[in-house]
């Protein structure tokens, strides 16, 4: 592979992310830098020091790093190697294997969120640097992903989940994954003009997904115990204005406890800090800021005091951290839900679903 142009500088004498009240510019930056410690060599940023990655956890922590990196040049260059990784990794065929561990793929499982997301990461880390040369270099990670996504397509254009270790096709659609993949068509679809590139076949596949998603969510498997088919279809973008809220207020008791977080799933005492931060992105995107805020404060209690890093959730009943693990994606997931809820990144516009309203220069 060719070498990569040499990056936009960062703007280093940006304004620090933080949410007053809540998270300081340090403490975030704290946060930030267990995911470049957690960085592997070849680029690929595990779930912890030593263990798996997954390529959509892996961009989620790509475009944290991207944010904190305005300020702090070492996560900028963590958010870019983590990037090239993408480019590096891919599998035969398109696609990203589902697992890695040290950065050798231990399965031929290739799932469709994990080759939708680089879209999403790109288009941010674009908007935040306004690098276009790195865009470019990278324009093949992304268009590649989204294509092995799109033959992915149902019968009815959902998205089958995975194409299995034999090279066939899942057999189900999921709510979660089809709102993801929104996201990302969506996103792949504006980074393509602003390389002077037109995909309208993109902006179709997306509009059929948020028809389906908004008319006919019996397609998708049912998995409704789980928060993220709760509120993923509004973070994705498919849903907003009053069916967003409906959606939203109709199962909050099911899943928001309040003083500690969103359950992962209804019918355990569970909850976690990255559901917690994926709520917010939520609430951010409908223009709800001052709920988001007191979610977020709500999952601190999941802060380690002494380095940052957050555990990955709280069972509560038990009183007990579980799974015993501090995910780099928790920590991610609310370093971006800060910039959403802040606006101080032009990146924030990716969760927003506003990018339109930016002018690049």
């Amino acid at each position: 592979m060719a070498v990569a142009p040499a990056s936009t500088p960062a703007s280093h004498g940006a304004r620090a992310l933080h949410l007053p009240g809540v998270l300081s510019a340090e403490q975030l930056h704290r946060s930030a830098s267990y995911l470049v410690h957690s960085q592997e060599s070849g680029g690929a940023i595990p779930w912890f020091p030593g263990g798996h990655t997954d390529v959509w956890d892996h961009v989620e922590c790509a475009m944290a790093l991207t944010v904190t990196g305005r300020n702090v040049p070492e996560h900028a260059a963590a958010a870019r190697r983590a990037y090239l990784w993408l480019a590096e990794s891919r599998a035969p065929g398109g696609g990203w294997p589902a697992k890695f561990r040290q950065g050798v793929p231990v399965t031929r499982l290739r799932e469709a969120n994990h080759a939708a997301y680089p879209a999403v990461g790109l288009f941010h880390h674009l908007l935040v640097t306004g690098d276009a040369a790195f865009a470019e270099h990278m324009w093949p990670v992304v268009e590649e992903g989204l294509e092995f996504v799109l033959a992915l397509r149902g019968e009815h254009g959902e998205i089958l989940w995975a194409r299995s270790e034999d090279g066939s096709p899942g057999d189900h659609a999921l709510l979660t994954v089809c709102a993801s993949v929104h996201h990302a068509l969506r996103c792949g679809t504006a980074l393509a003009a602003r390389l002077g590139r037109e995909r309208p076949e993109w902006t179709a596949a997306a509009d059929r997904l948020a028809v389906l998603i908004n008319e006919h969510e019996g397609l998708f498997s049912d998995r409704g115990r789980f928060s993220m088919d709760w509120f993923y279809p509004v973070l994705g973008g498919a849903v907003s204005g009053a069916a967003a809220k409906d959606r939203i207020e109709e199962r909050w008791d099911r899943f928001v406890v309040r003083g500690l977080g969103v359950r992962c799933v209804s019918d355990q005492p569970w909850v976690t800090a990255a559901e917690s931060a994926e709520l917010v992105l939520t609430l951010a995107a409908m223009g709800d800021a001052e709920t988001g805020v007191r979610v977020l404060r709500d999952v601190q209690h999941l802060r380690d005091a002494d380095d940052g890093v957050y555990w990955t959730g709280y069972q509560f009943a038990e009183q007990v951290r579980w799974p015993v693990e501090r995910s780099t994606w928790t920590s991610a997931a609310v370093i971006l839900a800060v910039d959403a809820l802040t606006g101080t990144t032009p990146g924030s516009q990716v969760f927003l679903h506003t990018w339109d309203d930016l002018a690049l220069g």
